[in-house]
């Protein structure tokens, strides 16, 4: 579904990633992993095009992505939820739900969304987003990205700063979208809650893809994800 190679990525003069190498199969749900710094997030960003300047190819359904807008990116089917979640503290729960446009048919219903985040229906209309707890956020952002259609999710550290029990609902509900269909590549850097979702993982160090490991050979390569993510 996504074929992402020889992918180089700028900030001003800085060269942030070198040549990053990876795909998602259609129904996937793929990890980035890697240490703050190696990269993870301007992945993601080159994906939708949100990063100043980005050379290589970005391959979305068979379709090159690199040299088109993020508007035009965001309407092939690709949603991001940032880390900063970007939910409008000014508007309710079910306003800000309402506000994505519809870019293809399949996208869930805001009952749907509900349906999968309880929470939310409670605080429907009654709380503005500057009053949602920070996993309430994170689920409001989550919500938003399913209604417009999107097959493809990108999630960027979904579960950063959350109570367990939140983490664990994250977990419920990206399992679930998966199994309605959906694909997804999700930032992370605590690999024990990745183990519970995905099917694959690639590790990222100095802006480059250094290994890829398959979920069900995660224990037999425990030791190197340690050498690889410790601090």
């Amino acid at each position: 579904m996504l074929d992402v190679k020889d992918l180089n990525a700028w900030y001003g003069e800085s060269h942030i990633l070198h040549g990053v190498d990876f795909n998602v199969q259609e129904g996937e749900v793929v990890t980035l992993l890697g240490r703050n710094g190696a990269g993870k997030t301007t992945t993601m960003k080159s994906i939708m095009g949100l990063v100043p300047r980005r050379e290589g190819h970005v391959v979305f359904k068979g379709a090159e992505t690199i040299d088109m807008m993020p508007n035009q990116i965001a309407r092939t089917g690709i949603a991001i939820c940032p880390e900063e979640r970007g939910i409008f503290g000014s508007l309710s729960v079910t306003e800000n739900l309402m506000l994505p446009p519809i870019v293809a048919p399949g996208g869930l219903s805001v009952n749907e969304i509900y349906t999968l985040f309880p929470n939310l229906k409670e605080r429907a209309r009654t709380a503005h987003g500057t009053r949602l707890s920070g996993g309430e956020q994170q689920m409001l952002a989550i919500g938003r990205i399913l209604r417009t259609g999107a097959k493809m999710l990108l999630l960027d550290e979904p579960t950063e700063g959350l109570a367990p029990v939140i983490v664990q609902q994250i977990g419920r509900t990206i399992r679930e979208i998966k199994a309605r269909g959906f694909t997804v590549l999700l930032v992370e850097q605590n690999f024990r809650f990745a183990a519970t979702v995905a099917d694959r993982h690639y590790v990222m160090e100095h802006g480059k893809i250094i290994d890829m490991i398959e979920n069900k050979q995660l224990e037999a390569n425990m030791g190197k994800l340690h050498e690889y993510l410790g601090v």
